[in-house]
């Protein structure tokens, strides 16, 4: 039985490797103190945060995030320690989110096994001005642990709540716990969408959260968006543009046309007939919430994602349970020398195998169900996809049509984990991108190290930037995106011949060292004229030949080719192109820019990494599981992406006329 705690009561602990599960509606921090008999926190290193997630016995979520699982095992605890108190925090400052606790939905906690069976669960209601609390006491009692429903508040946020558990230097750290949050988005997806009351995923989407460096974010909205998260300035998705405000505050100009107008919202979602008794419900495309078919099969997504990533982690901690259990066993047989006669010992060691291999088939069942269940919705989802969601070789492109709307997300590749290879997660990133895209050309880039013929990588590298141009040029109206190459010495020619071809790019690809600067000019000086019309609230004083549709420039073999200047305007373009419109893409080794030194470093983390080939340099926010990314391949011998840059072309020449 599941005790439903009231604030004050406890209930004993039945078990000592547990996980603390948070539900939440917005991103929250996770935390926990550790203290001894005389309620006495030792300092910083007795915490575990985002920045320090690991500490004996305990693990914390690595980001801020709507849900959060905590593994603890008690039995791992120092001798010291004698109380783990379990904190939520609002990351206050870190992306406009909300700053109280009652502003949003109650969390709820609970205390579960490794199975997930529930041991107790609190739902921390009449919370109102606070920004932090204490939600959850696991204390030693006469020799067993216990739980207790805690949900003391404090207005004055994370830094009063250390404070008042006796840590010196509590603001300082308050400061490098909400630091670390913000730092971690380099490796790490935005926040995912929250989670009803019944556990089901919801499908909806979660608040803009956050800020910051995402080089390794492999769900990466390009920024700490969910899946309705809209870029600053930029209206929501089916919301009407207001020029007015966006000249007050200061924020990008929108480029919407004025006569597409917002309509009704959709039908609800297709739900599912209702399953038979003993058997799984039967998924359906779609069956999230959204305001439109595109946002549902969105969130979806999103949720299968957020789905396999928890259930593979509950898995590994089944195995890791498992492993330190045997381990133990086996290390109390050795020590003991009675166990040694009569053949006790091997007995013992065949017993503990034995335990050891049901536990590890008890969670590989469980995650077979699960995988099972994904792999049927993923059956039913990719094949509904729309173009900008769906891969190159999905049928929906052969009725390809220029769009007259600009998508709120597109597809840059597929994720998958080692547990279940062939179960593809899409890889949707939110429009108007807020990162550029540096394409790896290195050997760095693939996955065994195997690949070792650098011409044959650069050339893939290439091939991938062109792919992704081309989904880029195709998934927005025409008018709307312009492409732009540097291609400094000719070498990416052969790559470049659909976008030459079908004549999409806005003109011929630079080559040499005035080509360069030609095109690395003309577009700082765009960046600086639209930031000088929005910082003065007169965006309609721009000149009238200016382009404003987004701009693309896409860079091969960098950094060969490029003198001081021509890399001091790209980082410039990295920095400040984004929120004016114009985004880079760069074809590039990073071992051959190590002689650079420091000078680009921070051009590297501006970028959201891909791999010409698989390559498993991604990480999730919750336990850092190295997905693998998938390029968008075209199908060998295909001409889709010939036949639809043909059609983004005569759509372009019809707009200009």
């Amino acid at each position: 039985m599941t005790a439903e705690l009231a604030r004050g009561q406890n209930h004993p602990l039945s078990q000592t490797r547990l996980e603390i599960r948070v539900s939440a509606g917005t991103p929250i921090v996770a935390a926990a103190t550790l203290s001894d008999e005389q309620h006495q926190v030792h300092g910083a290193e007795w915490v575990a945060h985002p920045g320090t997630p690991t500490l004996a016995g305990l693990e914390v979520s690595r980001q801020a995030a709507a849900d959060h699982r905590l593994a603890v095992d008690l039995d791992a605890m120092p001798d010291a320690v004698h109380r783990i108190h379990i904190l939520l925090a609002l990351p206050v400052g870190q992306g406009g989110g909300p700053v109280r606790f009652g502003a949003v939905a109650a969390p709820f906690v609970a205390v579960t096994g490794l199975d997930g069976t529930e041991i107790a669960s609190f739902t921390l209601t009449g919370l109102d001005v606070e920004s932090a609390v204490v939600a959850l006491e696991l204390y030693r009692r006469q020799g067993s642990w216990k739980v207790r429903a805690v949900g003391q508040g404090y207005a004055g946020g994370l830094a009063e709540l250390l404070a008042d558990q006796g840590l010196l230097h509590s603001h300082q750290l308050a400061s490098t716990i909400l630091d670390a949050v913000g730092q971690g988005m380099a490796r790490s997806v935005a926040a995912p969408p929250p989670r009803t009351a019944d556990g089901d995923r919801s499908r909806q989407a979660a608040a803009p959260y956050g800020t910051g460096d995402q080089t390794n974010a492999p769900y990466a909205s390009q920024g700490p968006q969910g899946p309705t998260g809209h870029h600053p300035g930029y209206p929501p998705t089916g919301a009407p543009a207001d020029p007015a405000a966006q000249q007050t505050t200061g924020g990008p100009i929108d480029y919407t046309h004025p006569g597409r107008g917002t309509s009704a919202p959709p039908p609800p979602p297709p739900t599912a007939p209702p399953a038979q008794p003993g058997q799984p419900r039967q998924p359906v495309a779609g069956d999230a919430t959204g305001w439109s078919m595109d946002e549902r099969l969105y969130n979806q997504v999103w949720g299968m994602f957020e789905d396999l990533a928890r259930t593979t982690a509950a898995y590994r901690s089944a195995v890791d349970f498992a492993d330190s259990r045997m381990e133990k066993e086996l290390e109390q047989v050795l020590s003991d020398p009675r166990s040694r006669i009569g053949g006790q010992a091997d007995a013992a060691q065949a017993s503990a195998r034995t335990r050891h291999t049901q536990l590890v088939d008890q969670a590989r069942q469980a995650l077979d169900r699960d995988l099972a269940h994904l792999t049927a919705e993923a059956d039913v989802v990719e094949p509904a996809l729309p173009p900008m969601f769906a891969s190159w070789d999905n049928p929906v492109w052969h009725g390809y049509r220029v769009p007259m709307e600009i998508p709120m997300a597109v597809r840059l590749g597929d994720l998958h984990l080692p547990e279940c290879a062939q179960l593809r997660i899409p890889m949707l990133v939110r429009l108007p991108l807020e990162r550029g895209l540096w394409i790896d050309s290195g050997r760095a880039g693939s996955l065994d190290g195997s690949f070792t013929d650098s011409h044959d990588l650069r050339r893939l590298a290439m091939e991938a930037a062109v792919a992704h141009a081309a989904r880029l040029l195709a998934v927005h109206p025409a008018g709307e995106f312009t492409v732009h190459v540097i291609d400094p010495a000719g070498s990416g020619a052969q790559a470049l011949a659909p976008l030459v071809q079908t004549g999409v790019l806005a003109s011929p690809p630079a080559v040499g060292a005035a080509g360069v600067t030609e095109v690395l000019a003309r577009l700082t000086q765009r960046v600086d004229l639209v930031q000088m019309a929005l910082r003065g609230g007169a965006a309609d004083s721009l000149p009238p030949d200016l382009d404003t549709a987004q701009q693309l420039l896409v860079v091969n073999d960098f950094p060969h080719g490029f003198d001081d200047r021509a890399v001091t305007q790209l980082r410039y373009l990295a920095d400040e192109g984004p929120d004016v419109g114009v985004h880079l893409m760069m074809v590039a080794d990073r071992e051959d820019a190590a002689g650079y030194g420091p000078l680009l470093d921070p051009l590297w983390r501006s970028l959201l990494r891909l791999t010409p080939v698989p390559d498993d340099h991604l990480a999730d926010p919750w336990v850092g599981h190295a997905w693998t990314y998938e390029p968008p391949l075209v199908p060998s011998g295909s001409q889709v992406v010939q036949q639809v840059l043909t059609q983004v072309a005569a759509a372009r020449r019809a707009w200009k006329r």
